[in-house]
């Protein structure tokens, strides 16, 4: 019998959630290291994973398979694809800088309402995360997949809620009120799409007669499962609906903005840059594995939600005056790139998809972590109460800048390439979309480079004259993410090595082939 690793990746964040929490009381300064040692360790794990899978393989690598639940078909499934071994890789990358971002984010605080920040839970429920977001990249069970993505609510739930951003405007019940609003939102709906996603699993269950991703693609593939349309179609909708919330995409956008305004900035990069690609990534393997001929069906709606999400949330993102909202309106718009790529239809387009979900948490990560540096220093969100940043903190400054460049797809920086695939992808068989899909770049270059001129420009607002530059636990986390943008942006073979032969699978699953440019020969 081979070793778990997939479980063994998984499993080794789990235990070291269950470890911190167990950490007593005094001794936060262990929980901290424990935690961050943890993060490690499964990062290591994570590059084992990538090291041992074979692009040019079988599509489903490092399998394991084990009963479960046996009356009712339920196995403990595991298997990856090139799109999981990278999204895999983005999780054990981020938390560790997550972590240290977020060192003195938990620490205790004593405010008018004598409130107590436990700095081992903190830590404890960011590692239950990490550990539920991976094992549902790995997990090729639909009903396993199905309680992970359930089941992470839950932690990130208490994140949001009861560990808020210290930079609140109002007064301790305010910012308190504005946290439970976030966190009770953001639960709502996506229980509300978990919901109609297990009324869909079960569906699923009753037509195929088990939950087995594999084998309900085998048996789609060799016609010995025939679903009817409408059948087919509204399973597609149900577990469809589900993933647009979490990814998310207009109109069941509305929780992300106040979730990642009233968080921490390290919580608000583990929801938009960890927790929300598992939205995009089960597009890409259950919605087109499990459902391709009602994926094509929907996908003219869809490719016009993901256009909307471009446009309103650039449109919206330029009219923030809030540093953390505005992050959050960029990344509406730069998800609704990721669906339009992934329900192009083409090679170029679903490849520029998983690129853009690896490139995005990274970019995003940048950003906010920076803009988290920068809010902890003033203690207010707003960008008006900012100016003249660069020349007391110009390390500070420049990283934000770099941050904000690869946020609007400056060539040479990561996002670019994975934007210009999913243009070009998009492009070869719906143009109409991909032209208007390119006024999202315009407004991204408008919303960032104005929130640059406004924070970091221009006279030195007394309030910040003071403001220290980043130090060297600030430096440790921003210096390797900007790093890897770079590295990324130069040179994206290692990525693209590994996903495209995932892509010509889920190409395969729903009989497309990228359209063949119309070029007329040379007489």
């Amino acid at each position: 019998m081979s070793f778990p690793l997939l479980t063994a990746t998984a499993a080794l964040p789990a235990l070291g959630a269950i470890a911190t929490a167990a950490v007593p009381a005094g001794r936060r300064a262990a929980a901290k290291w424990l935690a961050l040692l943890v993060s490690l360790g499964t990062l290591v794990l994570a590059a084992v994973v990538a090291a041992r899978f074979e692009p040019g393989g079988a599509r489903y690598q490092l399998t394991e398979s084990h009963a479960w639940i046996k009356d009712f078909g339920v196995r403990y499934e595991l298997g990856v694809d090139g799109i999981a071994v990278a999204l895999i890789a983005l999780t054990a990358v981020l938390i560790p800088f997550i972590i240290l971002a977020g060192w003195h984010d938990a620490d205790p605080l004593e405010t008018k309402s004598k409130r107590w920040r436990p700095t081992q839970g903190f830590f404890a429920l960011i590692l239950s995360v990490e550990a539920m977001v991976i094992l549902s990249f790995e997990a090729t069970d639909v009903f396993l997949f199905y309680i992970l993505f359930e089941a992470m609510l839950i932690p990130m739930y208490f994140l949001i809620g009861g560990f808020g951003d210290r930079a609140h405007a109002g007064s301790d019940e305010n910012a308190a009120a504005q946290r439970s609003y976030a966190a009770v939102k953001f639960l709502l709906y996506n229980l509300a799409g978990g919901l109609i996603m297990l009324a869909a699993v079960i569906g699923l269950y009753v037509v195929a007669g088990n939950f087995s991703l594999t084998e309900i693609a085998e048996a789609r593939a060799n016609g010995t499962l025939d679903m009817a349309t409408n059948t087919e179609r509204l399973l597609f909708l149900g577990f469809f609906f589900a993933f647009a919330v979490k990814a998310p995409l207009w109109p069941l956008h509305t929780w992300l903005p106040n979730a990642m305004g009233e968080s921490t900035a390290p919580v608000a990069v583990l929801i938009t840059a960890v927790v929300d690609k598992v939205g995009t990534f089960a597009m890409l393997r259950f919605c087109l594995g499990l459902f391709p001929e009602a994926s094509d069906w929907a996908t003219p709606v869809i490719l016009a939600l993901a256009l909307i999400s471009i446009v309103y949330g650039a449109l919206l993102a330029v009219g923030q005056r809030d540093i953390k909202r505005l992050i959050a309106y960029a990344s509406i718009s730069h998800f609704g790139f990721i669906v339009m790529g992934i329900f192009a239809m083409t090679s170029q387009g679903q490849s520029g998809a998983t690129l853009y979900m690896v490139n995005h948490g990274i970019s995003t990560a940048a950003l906010m972590l920076v803009a988290g540096f920068l809010i902890s220093r003033r203690g207010s969100r707003l960008i008006a109460d900012y100016g003249g940043v660069q020349k007391v903190a110009p390390v500070l400054a420049g990283t934000f800048l770099i941050g904000g460049l690869a946020t609007l797809s400056l060539p040479g920086l990561a996002p670019f390439v994975s934007e210009f695939l999913v243009l070009v992808g998009t492009f070869a068989r719906y143009p109409v979309v991909g032209i208007i899909a390119t006024f999202g770049i315009v407004l991204a270059a408008l919303y960032t480079l104005v929130l640059y001129q406004r924070t970091m420009t221009g006279p030195v607002k007394e309030e910040v004259r003071t403001l220290p530059d980043l130090r060297l636990r600030e430096l440790v986390v921003i210096t390797p993410l900007i790093a890897l943008l770079i590295f990324l942006g130069v040179y994206p073979k290692p990525l693209t090595d590994i996903v495209n032969p995932a892509v010509e699978h889920t190409m395969s699953d729903v009989q497309k082939k990228d359209p063949q440019p119309e070029v007329e020969a040379a007489k």
